[in-house]
Protein backbone atom coordinates (compact mmCIF):
# COMPACT_ATOMS: atom_id res chain seq x y z
CA UNK A 1 0.00 0.00 0.00
CA UNK A 2 1.05 3.32 -1.04
CA UNK A 3 1.92 6.44 1.93
CA UNK A 4 -0.48 8.85 -0.06
CA UNK A 5 -4.15 9.28 0.55
CA UNK A 6 -7.44 9.37 -1.88
CA UNK A 7 -9.45 12.53 -1.61
CA UNK A 8 -12.97 11.31 -1.51
CA UNK A 9 -15.68 14.04 -1.59
CA UNK A 10 -19.36 13.26 0.06
CA UNK A 11 -22.29 15.11 -1.35
CA UNK A 12 -25.39 15.21 1.01
CA UNK A 13 -28.31 16.72 0.42
CA UNK A 14 -31.00 16.71 -1.91
CA UNK A 15 -28.62 18.80 -4.14
CA UNK A 16 -27.87 16.30 -6.88
CA UNK A 17 -25.39 18.40 -8.86
CA UNK A 18 -22.36 20.46 -7.90
CA UNK A 19 -22.32 24.51 -9.05
CA UNK A 20 -19.24 25.84 -9.68
CA UNK A 21 -18.59 29.62 -10.06
CA UNK A 22 -17.43 31.26 -12.75
CA UNK A 23 -13.79 31.80 -11.33
CA UNK A 24 -13.20 27.85 -10.29
CA UNK A 25 -14.30 27.21 -14.05
CA UNK A 26 -11.94 29.76 -15.45
CA UNK A 27 -8.87 28.29 -12.95
CA UNK A 28 -9.96 24.79 -13.71
CA UNK A 29 -10.00 25.66 -17.34
CA UNK A 30 -6.50 27.32 -17.54
CA UNK A 31 -5.08 24.31 -15.62
CA UNK A 32 -6.40 22.16 -18.48
CA UNK A 33 -4.23 24.51 -21.27
CA UNK A 34 -1.60 24.46 -19.52
CA UNK A 35 1.12 22.56 -21.64
CA UNK A 36 1.68 18.86 -20.09
CA UNK A 37 -1.67 19.10 -18.68
CA UNK A 38 -4.85 16.23 -19.76
CA UNK A 39 -8.25 17.21 -19.13
CA UNK A 40 -8.11 13.65 -17.69
CA UNK A 41 -6.06 14.72 -14.98
CA UNK A 42 -7.03 18.37 -14.25
CA UNK A 43 -10.74 16.70 -13.98
CA UNK A 44 -9.01 13.62 -11.86
CA UNK A 45 -7.66 16.35 -9.72
CA UNK A 46 -10.40 18.82 -9.02
CA UNK A 47 -13.24 16.47 -9.43
CA UNK A 48 -14.96 17.69 -12.36
CA UNK A 49 -16.13 14.74 -14.85
CA UNK A 50 -13.84 14.91 -17.92
CA UNK A 51 -16.79 15.32 -20.61
CA UNK A 52 -17.70 18.29 -18.57
CA UNK A 53 -14.56 19.72 -19.20
CA UNK A 54 -14.48 19.07 -22.22
CA UNK A 55 -17.80 21.23 -22.96
CA UNK A 56 -16.77 23.92 -20.69
CA UNK A 57 -13.85 24.02 -22.97
CA UNK A 58 -15.80 23.77 -26.36
CA UNK A 59 -18.07 26.57 -24.84
CA UNK A 60 -15.24 28.96 -23.85
CA UNK A 61 -13.84 28.27 -27.19
CA UNK A 62 -16.92 28.87 -29.35
CA UNK A 63 -17.70 31.52 -27.44
CA UNK A 64 -14.86 33.86 -27.67
CA UNK A 65 -14.74 33.30 -32.08
CA UNK A 66 -17.90 34.40 -31.40
CA UNK A 67 -17.26 37.32 -29.77
CA UNK A 68 -14.04 38.35 -31.59
CA UNK A 69 -16.32 37.60 -35.06
CA UNK A 70 -19.17 39.47 -34.19
CA UNK A 71 -17.02 42.19 -32.24
CA UNK A 72 -19.45 42.34 -29.35
CA UNK A 73 -20.13 40.77 -26.38
CA UNK A 74 -21.01 36.90 -25.66
CA UNK A 75 -24.19 36.83 -24.08
CA UNK A 76 -25.22 33.67 -21.33
CA UNK A 77 -28.09 31.52 -22.53
CA UNK A 78 -29.82 32.18 -19.19
CA UNK A 79 -29.76 35.98 -20.20
CA UNK A 80 -31.24 34.81 -23.73
CA UNK A 81 -34.08 33.34 -21.95
CA UNK A 82 -34.94 36.09 -19.57
CA UNK A 83 -35.41 38.34 -22.56
CA UNK A 84 -37.53 36.21 -25.25
CA UNK A 85 -39.48 35.61 -21.98
CA UNK A 86 -39.94 39.76 -21.07
CA UNK A 87 -40.70 39.87 -25.62
CA UNK A 88 -43.18 37.03 -25.10
CA UNK A 89 -44.69 38.98 -22.33
CA UNK A 90 -44.96 42.37 -24.06
CA UNK A 91 -46.20 40.80 -27.22
CA UNK A 92 -49.07 39.48 -24.99
CA UNK A 93 -50.01 43.00 -23.29
CA UNK A 94 -49.74 44.56 -26.90
CA UNK A 95 -52.42 41.77 -27.73
CA UNK A 96 -54.43 42.71 -25.36
CA UNK A 97 -54.05 46.50 -25.84
CA UNK A 98 -54.92 46.52 -29.23
CA UNK A 99 -58.10 44.53 -28.50
CA UNK A 100 -59.01 47.01 -26.17
CA UNK A 101 -58.85 49.61 -28.93
CA UNK A 102 -60.78 47.33 -31.55
CA UNK A 103 -63.40 47.00 -28.79
CA UNK A 104 -63.68 50.59 -27.51
CA UNK A 105 -63.74 51.57 -31.54
CA UNK A 106 -67.10 49.53 -32.23
CA UNK A 107 -68.57 50.37 -28.71
CA UNK A 108 -67.91 54.25 -29.74
CA UNK A 109 -69.19 53.37 -33.67
CA UNK A 110 -72.04 51.97 -32.47
CA UNK A 111 -73.11 54.70 -29.52
CA UNK A 112 -72.41 57.42 -32.58
CA UNK A 113 -75.29 55.63 -34.67
CA UNK A 114 -77.21 56.00 -32.10
CA UNK A 115 -76.75 58.80 -30.40
CA UNK A 116 -76.36 61.92 -32.96
CA UNK A 117 -74.94 64.35 -30.06
CA UNK A 118 -71.92 62.11 -29.75
CA UNK A 119 -71.46 62.32 -34.11
CA UNK A 120 -71.22 65.81 -33.67
CA UNK A 121 -69.25 66.11 -30.20
CA UNK A 122 -66.44 63.11 -32.49
CA UNK A 123 -66.36 65.37 -35.02
CA UNK A 124 -65.75 68.78 -33.28
CA UNK A 125 -62.85 66.88 -31.52
CA UNK A 126 -61.28 65.19 -34.81
CA UNK A 127 -63.08 62.15 -33.82
CA UNK A 128 -60.81 58.57 -32.92
CA UNK A 129 -60.67 56.14 -36.25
Amino acid sequence: MSDEYQRIEVVTGEARRRHWTTEQKLQILEESFLPGESVSSVARRRGVAPNLLYRWRRLMTEGGVAAVGSDEPVVGSSEVRRLEDRVRDLERLLGRKTMEVEILKEALAKSESKKPSLQLLSRLKGGIR
